[in-house]
């Protein structure tokens, strides 16, 4: 027995080993960046801004290898990255290519770190093709080493405000377009946050570890010998619990954050999101004296939303049609749940009766989960 539990507990610590590997891949598992258009006396005036991060990929900037990316490293090779960012970016109007006049590179500061921040004036060699607000932007920087990437496009004109969302599926998008219907509006919100919490490894992780317990029912021994439930009802009413309290926290704080009543710091919401994490998956190994999951879920539900909540700003929420906006990625981000629920508890409930189950998905992924979520803490929290 105790041969057996030696070889449980290496198999159990190389997986959180490779767990924490794997928590550096996805610590950022999607990036953005800022494409807008403006106006600057009679000139039409593009500015994109793009992570350093993000630029390192594709140039290997840090030189230095101390993880992070200075201006004079990035100065140094500020010609290529020029042409990099010029070649990715193409605006047209309905004759002709339009040129992008380079008129200022800079880096600027971001609540997710440096970018790189460059703008151009759009000269197009037909007049007729601005006069008649025919002109369309193609995006294509980042996709090939990052197909989560996204281009957040947003014109802000005196006569002309719209936003647009630039992926590997959508590279283009009219520079100008007349209003939304609201029903268009809603439809695309509700697509970005289910994909905005399919995406969202934290949020996902957290999850998971609110729910793999459903499936057994708490005793005074150790975790790893609770018995099974007997009825898929009472698994169904516990996970019902978690979702809805994690939803109903996330809301509020949603609203709250949207509205401008509440606004934490970002690097202050993306550490303690890491905690919520780490705490979950800690949670539940501590068997009998484990905390009731839906109030875990609620607390850290709080927190999660102003995550979403950075993410909505960042898609250039339309003013007047904020609310259906607001609710279109509230539904989004719902269905993204009960998607990943679906998925877990028809799999949870075949395996509950396992030592696998208790063993290698409670016990083990609890271990990766928590190992996973402390290295994004560490990262966000700058150590």
């Amino acid at each position: 027995m105790n041969d057996l539990l030696t070889r449980l507990v290496r198999r159990l610590t190389l997986l959180a080993l490779l767990a924490s590997l794997a928590g550096t891949a996805f610590a950022h598992s999607s990036s953005n960046a800022y494409l807008t258009l403006s106006q600057r006396g009679d000139d039409l005036v593009l500015r994109t801004d793009i992570n350093l991060r993000d630029v390192d990929l594709v140039f290997d900037l840090d030189t230095d290898r101390d993880g992070k990316v200075s201006w004079g490293e990035t100065a140094a090779r500020l010609n290529e990255l020029k042409a990099w960012m010029q070649q990715g970016i193409t605006v047209r109007g309905a004759s002709a290519a339009c040129e992008l006049e380079p008129l200022d590179v800079m880096a600027s500061p971001h609540s997710d770190g440096f970018y790189l921040s460059a703008e151009w004036r759009v000269a197009c060699p037909n007049a007729q093709d601005v006069a008649s607000r025919a002109l369309t932007v193609a995006y294509g920087l980042m996709f090939d080493q990052d197909n989560l990437h996204r281009g957040l496009l947003k014109v802000d004109l005196p006569d002309s405000q719209s936003s647009a969302i630039l992926s590997p599926d959508r590279p283009e998008a009219p520079l100008f377009t007349e209003e939304a219907s609201g029903w268009s509006v809603f439809g695309r919100y509700v697509v970005e946050g289910v994909w905005h919490i399919w995406i969202g490894i934290d949020h996902i992780l957290f999850l998971l570890s609110l729910l793999v317990l459903a499936p057994l029912v708490p005793s005074r021994q150790r975790v790893t010998q609770w018995p099974a439930v007997a009825g898929f009802r009472t698994a169904l009413v516990d996970v019902l619990a978690v979702v809805t309290a994690f939803t109903v926290a996330h809301s509020i704080t949603l609203v709250s954050s949207i509205l401008g009543w509440l606004t934490p710091p970002v690097a202050i919401i993306e550490s303690v999101i890491a905690l919520s994490v780490v705490l979950a998956a800690l949670n539940n190994l501590l068997g009998w004296f484990s905390l009731k999951r839906w109030r875990l879920a609620f607390v850290f539900g709080l927190i999660h939303g102003f995550g979403f909540a950075n993410v909505l700003l960042d898609l250039s929420l339309p003013g007047q049609q904020l609310a259906l906006a607001l609710g279109g990625f509230n539904v989004g981000v719902e269905i993204g749940q009960l998607a990943i629920v679906l998925t877990f508890l028809p799999l949870a409930w075949l395996l509950r009766h396992t030592r696998f189950y208790r063993w290698v998905v409670v016990v083990g992924g609890s271990l990766a989960i928590a190992v996973i979520g402390t290295v994004w803490l560490v990262e966000r929290m700058g150590f």
